[in-house]
């Protein structure tokens, strides 16, 4: 009995990681990684609708929904595009619109190559707002604290990386084969 956990791999933490998009100032985006982040907690925060009927002893409860939310801990480096992002929304106060970005959470593990340094792997995307908790709580360096909350549907999708996952892009279908 549980030997075979033996044979397994086990996923590190380091393979999941997320990329911000960054908006630039010619209106193009590009998907930048996350750097820098001491926590980085996915909750799904499931809604529950519970009830009790009159003629049952028990209560029941049906899953209803997920609001998802990341909280996050960065220490900050400046130059790194998201974490910028991140204090730019936080010192400003951006409230809105002006504090959703769209972040793509991509699984290393299903990363196939093709042999010309171009990566595809698995991922999600979502919207989410940025809601600022805290910053300056250590005395080694400035660090930031707070969650990223769903603001709307997560969207399963290809994406591609050709610098080591610096960056990726969303992949078009004629990259996928």
């Amino acid at each position: 009995m549980g030997k075979g956990i033996d044979n397994k791999k086990l996923v590190k933490r380091s393979e999941k990681v997320a990329f911000m998009e960054i908006i630039g100032e010619n209106k193009a985006s590009t998907f930048e990684l996350m750097e820098g982040f001491t926590d980085m907690t996915f909750s799904k925060n499931p809604k529950e609708y519970s009830r009790g009927y009159v003629d049952e002893d028990t209560d029941r409860t049906d899953l209803t929904g997920y609001v998802e939310s990341i909280s996050y801990t960065l220490d900050r480096y400046k130059g790194q595009a998201a974490v910028e992002e991140i204090v730019r929304i936080t010192e400003e106060e951006l409230i809105g619109t002006d504090a959703v970005r769209r972040i793509i959470v991509v699984d290393k593990t299903t990363a196939t190559g093709h042999g010309n340094g171009i990566l595809n792997a698995k991922a999600r995307i979502r919207a989410y707002a940025v809601i600022p908790d805290s910053n300056g709580s250590s005395r080694d360096c400035m660090t930031y604290s707070g969650n990223f909350k769903s603001h709307g549907e997560k969207e399963d999708i290809m994406v591609t990386t050709s610098d080591n996952w610096q960056t990726v892009n969303i992949a078009t279908s004629e990259e996928i084969e």
